[in-house]
């Protein structure tokens, strides 16, 4: 007897497993979702096929190369989980369409462009409201710490212990917490801001640190739409390539603290399993990933290169 009639169970019984075994699967689930709506429509009775999960990952007229690879490799762990259930389940080929991953060049944000950043951020309408105090607190912490935006935007009052320096990130990235100690001056702004906050806003407040003019917990459309708008105001939309993202600060700060290291002597392979753990990553490959070769990076390579070279030399010649 098969273990599934349709498609829309053998999803449920992976998104089942997999959820228990910590993993979120929130954008997963949605396409797995879809997947199984696709392959019910069409009629489509049994294991899953190579020839149906191709025709679903070519299905939509909005995807480009990497995102039909993307929605295929998505159907590949599904096949994956079928096949010690049914045999004769087709698991695709690996990149079958192509690469499903590419890594968007960051922008590296200067100091004087963090500076830019912060202060157009203060500018925002209604100047006399919550708003601009929001959000240059909130890009000032992902600045400063490395945050995912999301768990900037997640974090609730209860987290942010300023007297002790500390926020408290729950059940982030594969269901991981942990905590993350702040820098004095971090700890000025928030505190600052939370004044300023509660001051505008009487009780009853929501419990989110994050608040809009209208008292509700500022949300990603509103940062973007704001970010979008203090970026075209800088003139970066014209002048800097690749543009500016939210997310290329956690790639700065993650450049920026390897290059302290190094100016400061530290052994950088002994403290990387520092910045895994700060970053909230799994694995230190993981946090290799916000590493760009900037200038000053390159620099302190190619000094550290001559200097090899030139023991090398001396070694010969003696």
């Amino acid at each position: 007897m098969n273990r599934w009639l349709t498609m829309q169970e053998r999803v449920a019984d992976y998104l089942t497993v997999r959820r228990r075994l910590g993993f979120a699967l929130r954008i997963e689930g949605e396409q797995l979702q879809r997947f199984a709506s696709f392959a019910d429509a069409q009629g489509h009775n049994g294991a899953i096929t190579i020839d149906l999960a191709l025709a679903w990952a070519c299905a939509s007229q909005r995807s480009g190369p990497i995102g039909r690879a993307r929605r295929l490799e998505i159907v590949r762990a599904l096949a994956k989980f079928c096949v010690p259930f049914e045999v004769e389940t087709q698991v695709p080929p690996v990149r079958l369409l192509g690469p499903a991953h590419r890594r968007l060049p960051p922008h590296i944000y200067t100091d004087e462009e963090l500076t830019q950043l912060l202060a157009a951020a203060a500018t925002l309408e209604p100047m006399q409201g919550l708003r601009p105090a929001s959000m240059k607190c909130l890009l000032g912490l992902l600045a400063a710490t490395g945050l995912r935006v999301s768990e900037a935007l997640h974090l609730q009052q209860g987290d942010v212990d300023l007297g002790q320096g500390l926020l408290t990130v729950r059940q982030t990235k594969f269901r991981k917490s942990r905590y993350v100690p702040l820098h004095p001056t971090v700890i000025q702004a928030m505190t600052a801001y939370a004044c300023l906050r509660d001051q505008l806003l009487p009780p009853p407040r929501p419990p989110d640190f994050f608040l809009r003019d209208d008292g509700r917990a500022l949300c990603y459309t509103h940062v973007l739409h704001a970010f979008q708008r203090i970026r075209a105001q800088l003139g970066w939309d014209r002048e800097l390539q690749p543009r500016p993202r939210l997310y290329d600060l956690r790639h700065t700060f993650a450049c920026n603290r390897l290059l302290r290291w190094y100016q400061e002597g530290i052994d950088v392979h002994w403290a990387m399993p520092l910045l895994t753990t700060y970053l909230g990553h799994v694995k230190v490959t993981d946090t290799y990933w916000y590493l760009t070769a900037i200038p000053a990076l390159m620099a302190i390579a190619a000094e550290r290169f001559e200097c090899v070279a030139t023991s090398s030399d001396e070694e010969v010649t003696s």
